[in-house]
């Protein structure tokens, strides 16, 4: 059985661990029969003739910066079949000054809300809200997250925008508070895949730091997304 090709890409800030974090699925990758290549920024996306022989583009690079090659290599591989996914800001907070790249992904980070200002301490947790992470009827029979239930995290809960072109597998909901400008409910989509060309891309945004990571729910979407979203057989 010919074995897949995995290119995982990381770097960025430092805050979301790229390393430690992308480290915990390598095992996963390779007991699934990949080949991993690992760069440490987003150079390799230039590169044509690696990216058409990469099955899944694994990325983790929060904020950064990319070259209109590089997006363009990204957005072409995807075109021709390779799969794009990656978690939190690792892909939906990347290379902000990129339209070409928004485009590609089809949701941006917006912001996180924190807590009430009384209750802030200066820490990263004043940004940990607890929340639900919904899966919707298009979710319940995808196999990204077929069997899935609706999850409970406390961490930061993405308010992300977003187009109309993806699938929204799993949203959450940010309440209105009373010390908000926002005056009802917004639901954000949490989980969303997007056809583009031959490709495929998942997007999942919990995945703040390894122990969101690590919860059974977050790493069960993430790891089925890579399988899902690796290059099919009519693509190839």
């Amino acid at each position: 059985m010919t074995r897949k090709k995995a290119l995982v890409v990381r770097g960025g800030w430092e805050g979301h661990q790229p390393v430690k974090a992308t480290e915990l699925f390598l095992p996963f990758l390779e007991g699934n029969g990949y080949d991993v290549r690992i760069e440490e920024s987003p150079e390799v996306y230039a590169d044509t003739a690696e990216m058409a022989a990469t099955d899944l583009v694994v990325q983790c690079v929060t904020m950064s910066e990319i070259t209109y090659e590089q997006v363009a290599g990204l957005s072409a591989a995807v075109e021709a079949g390779t799969g794009f996914t990656g978690w939190h800001g690792g892909i939906a907070d990347s290379f902000r000054a990129s339209s070409d790249y928004l485009h590609l992904v089809g949701g941006q980070f917006a912001t996180h809300p924190g807590k009430e200002p009384c209750e802030r301490r200066g820490g990263a947790d004043d940004n940990f809200l607890p929340h639900t992470v919904r899966i919707t009827d298009l979710g319940r029979e995808h196999p990204v997250t077929a069997g899935v239930e609706n999850f409970e995290l406390y961490t930061e809960q993405y308010w992300v925008l977003h187009d109309d072109l993806i699938d929204v597998l799993a949203t959450t909901t940010h309440p209105a508070q009373p010390w908000q400008p926002w005056q009802r409910p917004v639901t954000s989509p949490a989980v969303w895949t997007r056809q583009w060309g031959a490709g495929r891309v998942v997007v999942t945004t919990p995945g703040h730091d390894l122990d969101v990571l690590e919860n059974p729910s977050v790493r069960t979407v993430i790891e089925r997304g890579m399988l899902w979203a690796t290059r099919t057989a009519s693509a190839s």
